[in-house]
């Protein structure tokens, strides 16, 4: 087997970067977008999140409890910062969206980039290890990042972005993953002891995109009941892949 060079490195985070985008494809069968098809895919949207959100905590305390908590705090602080920053500003738009709408795009998306960032370091520090750990890392990303490009197609889509759009966002949010893995490869050292608190980070900013923006929409126009099931049934979904992927 090949010793891991840096390009194989970032061909091997590209892939897992190209790999989001196949997340909006199930949305070209989407037609009409009515206000309970928005709150449902919002709820969808959630678990995904959710179930992405338990592997990066469990993850991340497995490498370090006390950086973990710390990236926590901080990837709650970023993303409620930048909340209060965007709030307010009608001029905002993205994708075919604008005002409310352009700003949800825009925090799945900040929340997805710092996602996908940690997960860019977790690739080069799992290729330092050895080909056979790196190859094995890649393919699981490359796997969880599609349910991760659902996520965003399913905010983005109903709110006036084309899949095509939604495809090309989500693998934009997945651009740190090649940036940074080769780095993290070439100084695993440096790097493996910031990647609790990436993960951390990651996983803060998505649990407050999910309990302060996802669910309360979701909750306008569809009963909590079944916002619970589809929120439980997609979190369930995403843990099976996740539990697949050993």
């Amino acid at each position: 087997m090949i010793e891991p060079t840096l390009l194989l490195v970032f061909i091997a985070a590209l892939i897992t970067a190209l790999a989001t985008g196949l997340g909006a494809l199930p949305l070209l069968a989407m037609r009409d977008v009515s206000k309970r098809s928005l709150a449902l895919g919002n709820a969808v949207a959630a678990g995904l999140m959710l179930a992405a959100t338990f592997s990066l905590v469990v993850e991340g305390l497995e490498v370090g409890a006390g950086r973990t908590i710390l990236g926590l705090l901080l990837g709650l602080s970023g993303i409620w910062f930048a909340k209060r920053y965007f709030d307010g500003r009608e001029d905002v738009s993205v994708a075919n969206a604008s005002g409310a709408d352009a700003l949800k795009i825009l925090l799945i998306m900040g929340v997805m980039t710092v996602h996908s960032a940690a997960e860019g370091v977790g690739v080069g520090v799992a290729y330092g290890g050895g080909r056979e750990l790196g190859d094995f890392i890649t393919v699981a990303i490359a796997l969880h990042n599609v349910p991760e490009g659902l996520a965003i197609a399913l905010v983005m889509v109903p709110r006036g972005a084309s899949v095509g759009k939604a495809a090309w966002w989500s693998i934009l949010s997945s651009a740190p993953q090649p940036l940074l893995a080769v780095p993290a490869f070439a100084f695993v050292l440096a790097f493996a002891p910031v990647l609790p608190v990436g993960l951390g980070l990651a996983a803060g900013a998505m649990l407050w995109m999910i309990f302060s923006e996802l669910l309360p929409e979701a909750g306008e126009s569809a009963d909590h009941a079944t916002i619970g099931v589809f929120v439980t049934l997609a979190f369930t979904a995403m843990l099976g892949v996740m539990l697949l992927l050993g």
